[in-house]
Order: C-alpha cells, then structure tokens, then sequence
C-alpha cells in the first residue's frame, strides 16, 4: 500500500519532471532526447525484445564503470545483447560508446507502476545490474514479481545515506530486500547495506580500480608536460562552490609572491606552477569560463587547443578543461591534482583513476563517498589529505615543485591503482552464477 501510495506521488509528479527536464535542456541538449523513454514510452522503430542483460549507470562515472563490467561480460557471454540505460544526459552521451549491433540504450524509466511495467513489458531483461546506489523502490518490487533478477554491483552506501534511506525505512528496506543480490566494495559498505535489508552476498572491491586509462591520451599528456616549463597542478572534478575559493586562494598567494620572490624556494606561489580546472559537470564549463575572467584570469580553454597547450602562457592565465572524456589527458599532463568534491560536504570524486595515471592526489576533509579508497591511497602515499582549500594549495605547490618527491609520488600512485584490480573478474563470475541460478 504504501508503494503504491509513493508510485502514485511520482505520477503525479510527471509534469514537474518534465518542466525540470525542459530547464535543463536549456542547458543540456541532450535531456530533450526521447523524453517519453522515462515514461515507458518508446518509438514505434524499437521492437520488444527479450533476453538483454539490463545494466543500469545512471550518470557519467557509473558509465565509465559499465565499460569495465560490459567488456567482461561480452567475453563471458558470446553474443550478449546490452539494454543500457542512464538518468543523466552525460551518462546517455557516454554509453553511446559501449553499444554494438543488436543492443539497445534509453532512459531510466520514472519509478511509476506504469512506466516500469512498460520498460519491463517492451525488453524482458534476462538480468538487471544496477550500479553504485541506485536502488528503486517500485522497480525492485516490480522485477521480483516477474522473476528478473537485481542485482547492485560495485555496491556503496555512505553514512549520510544509510541515515537518509533510514528516515524512509518503509520503502528503502522492501526495496533492498527485493534484490537478488548485492556484491559490496568495502566491508563497511557491506554492514551498512545489510542494516537495510540488502542480500550482500561478498565484498569484491571498487570496479574503478580495473579501469586502464586511455593509453593514448595518457601519453599525449605526457608529452606535453615533458615540453612546458612550468608543473601543472589540476583540480580535478571540481564542483560548484570549489573554484571561487581556489582563484581567490591564488589570487592572495600571487601578490604575496610578488613581495617575497627572493624566498619563493621556501614560500612557493601560484605563479609558479601552471594551474588547470576541469569542472565535473560540462554544463558548468562556461560558467566556470566566467568566474575565471571575473575574477581577473585569462582563461585558455581546451576546446580552443589545437595540437598542444598555448605555449608561453602568462601565470595569470587558468587552463579550462572544457572537454569530455579527456580525464587520462589531464591526469598525463598534470603533476599533482587536487580532488574535486573534496573541499565542500559533497563526497569526493574518483581518486583512482588520477592514481592509475601516476598523478598524486591532494584531497581535503570530505571523501564519504570514496572512504575505503582514500584511506588506501593515503596509507600508500599515493594523496596527501588537507583540512581545506587553503592548506591544498601550498601542499600542492610543495609536491609539484619537488621533482624527486614528485616522481616518488607518482610511483606510489601507480602501484597503488595496481594493488587494487580483481573486482571485476569477481563480478562477472557472480554475474553467471546469479544467471544460472535463475535458468534452473
């Protein structure tokens, strides 16, 4: 009762999802395509089928997640036929890349009676991999009355979340217990899930860690690093909130540096090092665009770049990483990074994949969402954790400045990522066990 009660507020919500999906197309284009998919609704040209293996990656870095776990399982299951589906714009633009002939991508339907038993009507899924956190309440009931498997792979919940989902206990618990089974990446992970009721059935890691950074564009990056003349510090991922204390942070350290050049070995600024932002959200990137000349930089974008950075750039200019899917690029070209998300409450970002490009990571107090794997790489000396933004940048400073620590750093940062692979073989397998588990 009190599902149907929460399907039917949702229904009822349809046209503030659609007015909030029409301000956002202004933005971003792409959450005006195919908006009746979120109802259940598909185009006449898309026949039902049966037989997919559903992989749910509801944003960008859950898709680059699905590339892991979809090639592997293209190898374990010849002629696999993908239904991939997102809630985001950026992750739709992503998964475009891991579709072949025969498989099929569309939007995450609203969490509707209605526009689930549609989705499920039209694919018949043979299996449904949700990744990360996305677990919903009438989609979990719904796929356990019809006998296709959930599961949660690469399975996180944090303690802001458990406290949350707690709060909504009547329906997060049915939800979770829905599942048929839920591979966690930390133990920790694993006790707080299981508070909820979810099946945790083993603890395999963080799929992140299996990831190979893009080898070509790792070694454009470093090619261009080798021929500047300054380091290059880079806050990866950052978010709204991030990037105006840091230009204020360096515009304060620029004019103490030009009263203490002759002490600058001791007292590092900013001009000496090349500073570059890549936001988290392309939407943001012409408004981060703005902020940067407001507040007094000249900004170099990378979409203006041709075959290499401008060369000779004047220290006030800021580098703006204004292209999607370049991370391994920014990560070669970079000497340290700071880690977006980390400076406000907001959980942190990925920190693996800027350790597998040999890129040592500064990161400040918030890393909820990624707990294990920050405190791995701070005990591996792969990052360096700091109280706040002003604390990050000296640190930052200090490291790139430093050609032997750097190189040590970024040695440590590299064996750091490869100590960690496997959890992608321990899914696959799982994957297979929970399909034959269900053919019998």
């Amino acid at each position: 009762m009190l599902r149907r009660l929460y399907s039917a507020a949702l229904w009822l919500a349809q046209p503030l999802l659609r007015a909030r999906l029409a301000r956002r197309g202004a933005r971003e284009p792409g959450y005006l395509e195919a908006v009746e998919e979120r109802f259940g609704r598909y185009a006449s040209g898309l026949a039902p089928g049966r037989g997919y293996v559903w992989v749910h990656a509801v944003s960008l870095g859950e898709t680059r997640v699905a590339a892991i776990l979809v090639a592997q399982l293209r190898q374990a299951l010849p002629g696999m036929r993908l239904l991939l589906t997102h809630g985001t714009a950026t992750g739709r633009a992503e998964g475009v890349r891991l579709l072949q002939a025969g498989d099929v991508q569309v939007w995450q339907p609203w969490d509707t009676h209605g526009a689930v038993g549609r989705f499920l009507a039209q694919f018949r899924p043979c299996i449904g991999i949700l990744l990360e956190t996305e677990v919903w309440p009438v989609m979990a009931a719904a796929c356990a009355r019809q006998r296709v498997p959930l599961v949660l792979a690469n399975a996180r919940l944090s303690e802001p979340s458990l406290r949350r989902a707690r709060r909504l206990a009547w329906l997060s618990r049915p939800a979770y217990r829905a599942l048929a089974a839920v591979w966690a990446q930390t133990a920790e992970d694993a006790q707080r899930l299981r508070q909820l009721g979810a099946p945790v059935q083993g603890v395999f890691g963080n799929l992140k860690f299996d990831a190979e950074p893009d080898a070509a564009q790792l070694a454009r990056g470093r090619a261009w690093r080798a021929a500047l003349r300054r380091p290059v510090v880079v806050f990866a991922s950052s978010r709204e909130g991030e990037e105006l204390p840091l230009l204020q942070i360096l515009q304060s350290s620029r004019a103490a540096g030009q009263a203490q050049r002759a002490q600058s070995a001791m007292n590092p600024v900013a001009d000496e090092v090349q500073w570059l932002i890549v936001p988290r959200h392309p939407q943001r990137f012409g408004e981060v665009a703005a902020l940067l000349a407001a507040q007094g930089f000249a900004v170099s974008r990378r979409s203006a770049w041709t075959d290499a950075p401008p060369p000779g750039a004047q220290p006030a200019t800021v580098w703006l990483g204004d292209s999607l899917g370049e991370m391994a690029l920014y990560y070669g070209l970079s000497d340290v990074a700071l880690l977006g998300g980390s400076f406000a409450p907001l959980g942190g970002q990925n920190l693996i994949e800027a350790a597998a490009c040999g890129c040592p990571v500064v990161m400040g107090p918030h890393t909820f969402n990624f707990t294990q794997a920050a405190e791995l790489a701070l005990d591996a000396g792969a990052a360096l954790r700091v109280k706040d933004l002003a604390a990050a940048v000296p640190a930052a400073l200090q490291l790139a400045l430093d050609a032997p620590r750097q190189d040590a750093a970024a040695v440590r940062a590299r064996q750091f990522a490869d100590a960690h692979r496997g959890a992608v073989h321990k899914t696959v397998r799982a994957v297979l066990g929970v399909l034959d588990a269900a053919e019998r």
